[in-house]
């Protein structure tokens, strides 16, 4: 085969799959759009609309990350691009296991899912290049598939812990089921429902452990050096101590009921901070990063 004719195969795969990428995208703000309507109105069928619409979602974003594997013959979390998308899809998928385990009519959570997905699916398809680049040399190592899926995982678990965090604050506390109101009409009180919270972190907490271990033994292998105090890993290991903070306040009495939901919703922004803020800033204000391959 020519190389006209591969350039123009892989520029028509490549324009099918953006438009896959913008249909999943407009799915993840459909079921946004929905969720919101849902809190203005609290009808139940709205609720299972936004459930309902995630797992359609979340079925075409897996034909779209099989799409983006074969084309460029690799894990599809290389560039900013892919790894949003690997995030959204990780952070939905994950939620739609848990709530299945659920024995409750909760859906307020997947509508805060569905808008952070929504926002990741965007901010790729509209600010980063969908061109699939050579696998620099940094990423060849043996421990880099498994750092990433491992940290995405720890990642869509707090995704959804934190989820959980705001529906309680939401609705438990300022519209508690004493006052027969929106917490009724929500499905509140739901027995054992605030606990996720605490064990999906108790999941997420040595995912991230792991991660951060693999991670120093995949620099070790691409720089030499077991850990530099680089951006990235200063904030991923900050991520870790608040996460480990969260987990010890929720034994100490004092603590559970104001700096638990205070700690948890911290660690949720600490690892936002390391997905993505660290890389702006680190660009913003010229800080030299030997992650900047991902920005």
């Amino acid at each position: 085969m020519s190389q006209e004719l591969l350039l123009s195969r892989d520029a028509f795969l490549l324009a099918q799959e953006l438009r896959l990428f913008w249909i999943v995208g407009i799915l993840y703000g459909l079921s946004f759009l929905i969720g919101f309507f849902y809190l203005l109105t609290g009808k139940e069928m709205l609720g299972r609309w936004v459930t309902g619409g995630l797992w359609a979602t979340v079925a075409v974003h897996t034909l779209l990350i099989i799409f983006r594997t074969v084309e460029g013959g690799r894990p599809p979390f290389q560039s900013l691009y892919e790894t949003l998308s690997w995030f959204a899809w990780s952070a939905t998928a994950a939620y739609l296991f848990v709530h299945a385990r659920w024995k409750t009519g909760i859906h307020f959570p997947g509508f805060i899912v569905a808008g952070i997905s929504a926002g990741a699916c965007f901010y790729s398809l509209l600010t980063r290049s969908p061109e699939i680049m050579p696998i620099p040399p940094a990423l060849q190592s043996p421990w880099y598939e498994w750092h990433v899926v491992i940290a995405f995982a720890a990642y869509a678990v707090f995704v959804v812990s934190f989820a959980v965090e705001i529906t309680h604050l939401v609705f438990e506390r300022r519209f508690p089921i004493s006052s027969g109101g929106r917490g009724r009409a929500f499905g509140f009180p739901a027995e054992g429902f605030y606990r996720y919270a605490h064990r999906l972190n108790l999941i997420g907490f040595p995912m991230l452990a792991f991660a951060i271990f693999s991670g120093a033994a995949w620099a070790n292998d691409a720089w030499g050096r077991y850990w530099s105090w680089d951006p990235k890993e200063t904030w991923s290991l900050i991520t870790w101590t608040v996460y480990a903070i969260y987990l010890h306040s929720k034994a100490v009495p004092t603590w559970r009921e104001k700096a638990s939901p205070a700690l948890n919703i911290l660690g949720f922004i600490c690892m936002v901070m390391t997905f993505l803020g660290v890389s702006w800033l680190a660009k913003l204000l010229g800080i030299p990063s030997m992650h900047a391959y991902a920005v």
